[in-house]
């Protein structure tokens, strides 16, 4: 917007409904002949101005909408949902890039969630300069009045198909941190969140959460390649992330917008040649974070997933991230990066439950697919449990002896929230027995923080147990390394949740 000074005018909360169905019309108008994106389109916007968007899952997605089977469908065979998701995603970019770019109302679908979400420029305080404003009413009502009339016919087609048929968020970039950071010359930024598949050349390629991973060819200078397709890998349920490996000595130039940002990098190493270190130094530009680094001592092992985090990383002066791997006693490896819009001085919230699917919860958080762990089984079936408003996050559970080692910036101190129910002790369970039939303990980074445990004697079987514990403090890997540690019958956990305590 080119003054700043412009005022938008004042919409209520209905006036902002009213608008996002219009928007939400002249979206599907624009889909045209898609059959399968506009059921999509109209299932999820019939849900959410429901208000029942608790259920917009994969699950419920692939059944209600593309006709799978309730009693066989498997999100990890079946990718119809995410794929359709995918194309729609790639749909809205076009379109907001294209006929729908000056919009005063836009609808986007973030990754890893399938909940739409309408952003309403004009009512947020203080509009930047490149922010659009809600344009005045009568022009507002001429351009939806030919969205809708052109919209009419479709609809009508789009959801007959999905009725006949049907018979996880990203925080938005934070503010420029530095007003005097040069754009970047004769490029364009990239779009963040950011993913990257390191020495990989191909299509874009969906991970379990349904988010998009790119080739690495637009952003790297000198490097070889390597590939390992089908590799079994510990501790990840994205092996898609661990198959390519970037080595030698290479640099990454990534052109980002002033702001700060979570900088993931991810990393496996196979059986190595030598006994002793294997180690190479990154740089972010052109300062240390990661120094003398081996990636088979980090990960405790090959063939293990390591993932590191830092936080509050920005472009240097130049407009760019630089990212500069070394040699020193090996060549330096990279499997993959990531980057996401971040908060200052805090890593973002990591919330796991232990289903092969993602989870939004009453409140909007998203919970990702079950990860970071080694051993233990899972129970797929879903088990009714009582005593929380998201009974669907305790209907399943990892149990066993098991690990698992989040990753976070080693810097901060964290709040660890442990989410329990008894499954199987009880008399409203399926096995026999009562308190003392189940007893387990949990370590992080080798200090107790429960011995003894016995999920029954405090809350009775199928009802939701939280148990928090702060300022933890991570390894020099940084890891929260949890262990879940059977004493009599299987130790159990159902979800588990990571929180920056910094301010």
């Amino acid at each position: 917007m080119s003054n700043a000074q412009q005022t938008a005018p004042y919409l209520t909360s209905s006036d902002l409904k009213t608008e996002e169905r219009r928007e939400l019309e002249a979206v599907s108008a624009a889909l045209g002949n898609s059959s399968r994106l506009l059921r999509l389109i109209t299932y999820i916007g019939e849900k959410y101005f429901q208000g029942d968007t608790d259920n917009l899952h994969e699950y419920e997605i692939a059944t209600e909408v593309f006709g799978r089977s309730k009693e066989t469908f498997n999100a990890g065979e079946d990718a119809i949902v995410r794929v359709e998701a995918h194309r729609l995603r790639k749909r809205l970019n076009e379109y907001y890039a294209g006929a729908g770019k000056d919009h005063p109302v836009q609808l986007t679908i973030p990754p890893g969630t399938y909940i739409p979400v309408f952003t309403h420029p004009a009512a947020a305080p203080a509009p930047l300069d490149n922010e659009l404003v809600l344009a005045p009413a009568g022009r507002q009502r001429w351009f939806y009045g030919v969205a809708i009339a052109a919209f009419a016919a479709v609809l009508l087609g789009g959801y007959l198909l999905y009725r006949n048929a049907g018979g996880r968020k990203e925080p938005p970039a934070a503010a420029a941190s530095n007003p005097q950071q040069a754009a970047p010359a004769n490029a364009a930024y990239a779009l963040v969140p950011l993913r990257i598949l390191a020495g990989y050349s191909g299509h874009p390629q969906i991970d379990s959460m349904g988010n998009l991973w790119q080739s690495d060819d637009q952003y790297v200078s000198y490097g070889g390649r390597w590939n390992q397709p089908g590799s079994t890998v510990a501790r990840t349920s994205n092996p898609i992330l661990y198959e390519h490996w970037r080595n030698g000595s290479f640099y990454y130039k990534i052109p980002l917008r002033p702001g700060v940002y979570e900088l993931h990098l991810f990393f496996v190493s196979i059986e190595p040649d030598s006994k002793g270190p294997i180690t190479f130094t990154v740089t972010l530009n052109g300062l240390p974070l990661l120094e003398s680094f081996d990636v088979n001592m980090d990960a405790l092992g090959p063939n293990v997933a390591d993932e590191r985090v830092f936080r509050d990383v920005s472009p240097g002066s130049d407009g760019y991230l630089n990212l500069n791997f070394t040699a020193e006693r090996a060549l330096a490896t990279l499997n993959a990066i990531e980057i996401l819009p971040g908060t200052p001085k805090r890593q973002l919230p990591i919330r796991l439950v232990t289903q092969q699917a993602s989870y939004t919860d009453h409140s909007g958080q998203f919970w990702r697919p079950d990860d970071y762990f080694m051993n233990g089984y899972t129970d797929t079936k879903r088990t009714q449990i009582s005593g929380t408003a998201d009974p669907d996050l305790f209907s399943s559970e990892r149990y066993g002896h098991f690990t698992y080692a989040i990753p976070v910036d080693s810097r901060d101190r964290y709040t660890l929230i442990l989410h329990f129910a008894e499954f199987y002790f009880g008399p409203n369970a399926s096995g026999t027995g009562g308190a003392g039939s189940r007893l387990f303990r949990v370590l992080c980074n080798g200090s107790t923080l429960l011995d003894d445990f016995d999920i029954f004697k405090e809350a009775g079987s199928l009802n939701a147990l939280t148990k928090t514990f702060t300022h933890l403090k991570p390894s020099a890997q940084g890891k929260l390394n949890l262990t879940f540690e059977p004493i009599l019958n299987n130790a159990t956990v159902s979800g588990i949740e990571v929180i920056d305590e910094s301010e």
